[in-house]
């Protein structure tokens, strides 16, 4: 999804940038030009997140989840200042491609805040000590009680 917010993002910006400010449905606001920035940013940071993710994923351990963890967190703080930038309907034309990046933002920031509440207590279980010791040799896991 964050590809995809990338995409519109570039286009609407790239209209923007152009001098098609008249063209109508790409800025019928004044916070458009912020919105396209900080989604493209988020689009960006968010990409890498789930990058971030994937990677703890694969290794599972404490480090790449903390890495998993920071990223998310900072992608959804991007993300929801790209939220807040969302233009108000005022009576303004928007084109459909700015309309399908600003839902894509609304669902961002709540996915991406629901992925941050998953994976925060993960964080949290790692640095506890709860008596259970995992070790992977290969394709298997063995988990066992530390003595």
């Amino acid at each position: 999804m964050y590809i995809i917010v990338i995409g519109f993002a570039r286009w609407n910006l790239n209209h923007f940038i152009n001098g098609q400010t008249n063209y109508p449905g790409v800025a019928s606001n004044g916070a458009t030009f912020y919105f396209l920035v900080f989604s493209i940013l988020a689009g960006v940071v968010g990409a890498a997140s789930k990058l971030a993710g994937g990677n703890d994923i694969g290794s599972w351990r404490n480090d790449s989840l903390a890495a998993a963890s920071v990223s998310s967190i900072i992608a959804w703080a991007i993300t929801a200042l790209a939220f807040v930038h969302i233009e108000i309907n005022i009576g303004g034309y928007r084109r459909w491609r700015l309309r399908v990046l600003e839902a894509f933002t609304i669902i961002l920031a709540f996915t991406q805040l629901l992925y941050v509440v998953l994976i925060k207590p993960g964080c949290f279980a790692a640095n506890m000590d709860l008596g259970i010791v995992i070790r992977t040799t290969g394709w298997m896991v063995a988990v066992q009680r530390s003595k």
